[in-house]
């Protein structure tokens, strides 16, 4: 205590106080505010670690100021501070009363709140004289914790706001005589404030969000604590989420939340409360999935102690980033951000994850490997199910027709990736397709046949092959489709991760998004409508191919048929000069060939759909992946990747620059109060070194 009170201690707060700093230095005065029950009395046992009392006739009837001292020797100093109103035998014997306790518990917090419940003349009742004793008071309850080890901390808990007398405990006018307590807390300027409200109820009804915005209107320390998301109703949560997210009643500072012990936790005398509250929102959803800077009360402690700190205060100007008030610095802003755009994207273009931490952090930046392993689930999709009727093997036989019935009641998505909500009218629906069937292509091809039949002799009409072609090909469109919607959510992942990686001003990134939005969608159009084009060549009324694959293929097929065909016929010749031969008599031979005119047509049709099929899979499987994706949707020079660029800043009016750059009058004044406490707090920390 005697460091406190040294003359150089002294000294240096006077000049501290002098340059205008104390508005930011004074020892942090934290308020605790909130209805009845609304959980700040476990808010407050949350910040100092130390536990209150439970008791429900020792519950906050007046104010207690809790303060935290760094000195040499440890001690706990407990004394009432009176009213300064009040009557001077009141205060006499307020100020007489003062004690030191050698710890905190429970138990001795209780002891010392029953003590100070009888010397401030509390506790309903009568007294002495037949006047009723008053149930709260205007006189502040004062805890001085000190040692090597305590931070420099200031909270104060207060009675919670009420609006309800209870008959021979509480009148109108102890409802009043709380609000003005409550609103003399809040009001004074070094009160960083805890607006403590239920996460199960509805916000707008909270009269103390009220008080707040008279008390600090341009909400420069009010943070909003959010307590008991256990009791949240199911299927209320997305609300309590966009609470602390800013995107429902959004608050400068920002929302918190905590999860306070229950009465059932209480009753286990080995509770561990942080422990329990870092498992709960570990572990349930969907808290779980909230940043963890907002959750917790160790993280709630450090945003209150923060506000009014140099470290705070240079950290908040960073997070607005550069000053934006005119077209040139907001030109120039821009410019930056789409500069380390395309840097990202031609690292990972070329999958130099390691040119940048922020592939490390993001995965969906790694925009290269997920598209060559769709590209590939593309290609195998293609082969094993893109079309509909099995052909025949060697043998002229149909593939699997045993299991006919199985395979035709099988199905699978064309869609790998999630749908975004954003881009409804771009991607393809998830269709599900059967799998190709495994018999009857002989049946469908003499199908085709007959019902096109013409006059010509020992051959076919030449729009059969066509027919069939776009028959046997028609779930190219679906599979195809599917793959470049894929292909484009993960490349709007990525226009969406980076943007809000390198850029920290969250409604710039927002105006950035929407002003890129229209062209961006354009440009994953033009992609589906190459794929949808590459499948409508494929379907042309005359297959056309020069690829002499096309008659390898056929003459393998032929030949294989053939000999697969005489292999049944075969006998061994066990006297052959070089050992055991297969051998085949002609007149078998001749017989083995013996068909129909019209079951000839059928497998000669076959034959050459299936070699034009496998020829025209190949060339429609490299074509999407070219065209459609890496020429529409990955190229670095017109693509969606393309398109944030210092040429498209330098394009922007200056009326859109303004729309996503433009700061805001609240954001400007922000940063002009910003710069006025920076400037203070630096003057401050230079007297504090120089003494």
């Amino acid at each position: 205590m005697a460091g406190l009170a040294s003359p150089l201690m002294l000294e240096k707060i006077d000049k501290l106080f002098a340059c205008g700093v104390g508005e930011y230095v004074d020892l942090p005065q934290i308020v605790v505010v909130g209805d009845e029950s609304c959980g700040k009395s476990s808010v407050l046992e949350g910040l100092i670690k130390k536990p209150l009392p439970r008791d429900s006739g020792l519950c906050t009837r007046f104010a207690t100021q809790i303060v935290f001292r760094r000195a040499a020797q440890s001690g706990i100093f407990v004394s009432i501070m009176p009213e300064q109103n009040a009557p001077q035998e009141h205060i006499s014997s307020l100020r007489a009363w003062a004690k030191s306790v050698p710890s905190l518990d429970s138990q001795a917090f209780v002891d010392i709140m029953r003590e100070v419940h009888e010397v401030m003349g509390l506790s309903g009742g009568v007294d002495d004289t037949g006047a009723r004793k008053p149930t709260f008071s205007n006189d502040v309850l004062r805890l001085e914790i000190c040692g090597p080890d305590q931070e420099h901390l200031s909270v104060i808990d207060i009675p919670g706001i009420f609006k309800s007398t209870t008959e021979g405990l509480t009148t109108k006018a102890d409802i009043q005589l709380v609000r003005n307590m409550v609103k003399s807390y809040m009001d004074n300027p070094r009160s960083v404030i805890l607006a403590v409200i239920p996460a199960n109820v509805d916000v707008a009804t909270q009269e103390i969000l009220e008080l707040a915005g008279e008390a600090d209107p341009q909400q420069d320390r009010t943070l909003g604590v959010l307590t008991k998301p256990d009791l949240v109703d199911k299927g209320a949560e997305p609300k309590v989420i966009e609470l602390l997210e800013g995107r429902a009643r959004s608050m400068k500072l920002g929302w918190h939340m905590i999860r306070n012990p229950g009465q059932l936790d209480l009753a286990n005398t080995d509770l561990d409360r942080d422990s329990m509250e870092a498992d709960f929102f570990r572990s349930q959803k969907p808290w779980d999935t909230i940043d963890k800077d907002k959750v917790g009360i160790d993280a709630l402690k450090g945003e209150a102690r923060d506000k009014g700190t140099l470290d705070s205060c240079q950290k908040k100007l960073n997070d607005l980033g550069p000053e934006r008030s005119g077209l040139t610095e907001q030109r120039t802003y821009l410019t930056q951000l789409a500069t380390r755009f395309q840097r990202l994207v031609a690292f990972a273009l070329k999958a130099n994850h390691g040119a940048d931490s922020l592939f490390d952090s993001e995965p969906e930046l790694r925009v290269s490997p997920a598209v060559m392993a769709r590209m590939k689930t593309f290609s195998d999709d293609m082969w094993t199910y893109g079309h509909m009727y099995s052909f025949l093997g060697k043998d002229q036989e149909e593939q699997g027709s045993a299991v006919l019935d199985a395979a035709e009641q099988k199905e699978y998505s064309v869609r790998k990736q999630e749908d975004l909500e954003e881009l409804p009218n771009i991607q393809c629906l998830d269709m599900t397709l059967s799998y190709p069937k495994a018999g009857g292509i002989k049946r469908w091809l003499r199908d085709v046949f007959e019902s096109n039949r013409g006059f010509e002799l020992g051959t076919f009409n030449a729009s059969i092959l066509a027919t069939v072609m776009k028959k046997q090909s028609s779930k190219w469109e679906d599979i195809s489709t599917g793959f470049v919607s894929d292909v484009v959510v993960l490349v709007h992942k990525f226009v969406h991760t980076a943007l809000t990686s390198i850029c920290a001003d969250g409604e710039i990134c927002r105006a950035l998004l929407n002003t890129l939005f229209d062209n961006l969608v354009q440009r994953y159009q033009k992609a589906l409508d190459s794929a949808k084009f590459l499948v409508e060549v494929e379907n042309g009324d005359t297959p056309m191919t020069l690829n002499h694959y096309f008659n390898d293929n056929l003459q393998k097929s032929r030949h294989g048929k053939a000999i697969a065909g005489l292999e049944k016929k075969a006998i061994d010749v066990d006297d052959h000069p070089n050992g055991v031969r297969k051998m085949v008599p002609v007149e078998t031979a001749i017989a083995s060939h013996n068909m129909s005119n019209d079951d000839h047509v059928i497998l000669e049709i076959h034959d050459i759909l299936q070699s034009y099929y496998k020829v025209s899979l190949k060339t429609f499987v490299d074509n999407v992946c070219k065209q459609a994706v890496i020429h529409f949707l990955l190229s670095p020079d017109r693509g969606p990747l393309a398109l944030f660029s210092p040429n498209f800043v330098a394009e922007l009016s200056p009326e859109q620059l303004e729309e996503i750059a433009g700061e805001a009058p609240a954001m400007k004044r922000l940063r002009g109060e910003l710069k006025k406490e920076m400037a203070r707090l630096t003057e401050a920390m230079k007297i504090l070194v120089r003494a």
